[in-house]
């Protein structure tokens, strides 16, 4: 399915104006996207920002490695209804160029800058562009945990060249800060989550904590008056609630999803 060009780039005083004043209101949605109360809102402000940018279509994807086998997604889509159900179904992110270079690049830039590594990666992009993204602005959204969780911001066109024009320094701004936000919102989503699911305690929390600044349980035991072996069995119990094999594990699950 081809999309239609339907915010061609301005060419005149009105349309830049107007190009202005939708720039404006994405920097407006900005703030509103962390407060909002719900995914479906999160979903409909972004869709909003996507259309604000001039782009006919964007993704937003979520990358979260807890560790060398397991690896999850969170996403959100303003797009072709098809193309989320494709990428998934032909599992694309295992081969797509945009998410490889959010993974190693902080820095917004067009997707025709990329290199593709694999014949698998060029079907990606050919997929891509039967849903709208025959051009595309990706922007990464690093995080403080490094590799382990990553996102990338992709709007698209299905004009070649939506974003080669005079705005795209401004919308290029305007991206990086969309997919901070979005990324920051699913981080603050998935960590409370995680806080409900795993039934952690603040007493928890103050056990890990003290496991990431070094503490041995004697140390910690003797700060709490109890027995080493006392920590260790509540350690025990931590590890089970994340699924975790050891304290370091637990500690480093808890950095990644901003429990620390």
């Amino acid at each position: 399915m081809r999309h239609s060009p339907s915010n061609a780039e301005p060419t005149g005083p009105v349309s830049l104006g107007r190009a202005i004043e939708d720039n404006v209101r994405v920097f407006q949605i900005l703030p509103l996207i962390t407060d909002a109360s719900s995914s479906g809102e999160v979903i409909s402000l972004f869709r909003e920002a996507v259309a604000g940018l001039g782009a006919d279509a964007g993704f937003f994807l979520s990358c979260v490695r807890d560790d060398a086998t397991r690896t999850s997604f969170r996403s959100f889509w303003a797009c072709d209804p098809a193309w989320p159900a494709e990428y998934a179904s032909q599992r694309w992110f295992e081969h797509d160029p945009w998410l490889r270079y959010a993974s190693c690049d902080a820095e917004p830039t067009r997707a025709s800058y990329l290199n593709c590594s694999s014949p698998e990666e060029n079907a990606f992009i050919r997929a891509a562009a039967e849903h709208g993204f025959a051009s595309a602005l990706i922007a990464p959204a690093p995080s403080s945990v490094g590799l382990s969780r990553v996102g990338v911001l992709c709007l698209g066109s299905a004009d070649p060249e939506r974003f080669m024009g005079e705005s795209y320094p401004r919308v290029r701004v305007l991206a990086r800060a969309l997919a901070m936000e979005l990324h920051h919102s699913i981080a603050i989503s998935m960590r409370e989550e995680l806080l409900r699911g795993a039934s952690l305690t603040e007493a928890d929390l103050h056990l890990l904590r003290c496991e990431a600044a070094g503490q041995s349980s004697k140390v910690i035991g003797a700060a709490m008056h109890l027995e080493a072996k006392t920590i260790d069995s509540r350690f025990q119990r931590v590890n089970a609630k994340l699924g975790a094999p050891d304290r370091r594990t637990a500690v480093r699950i808890a950095r990644l999803y901003g429990l620390l």
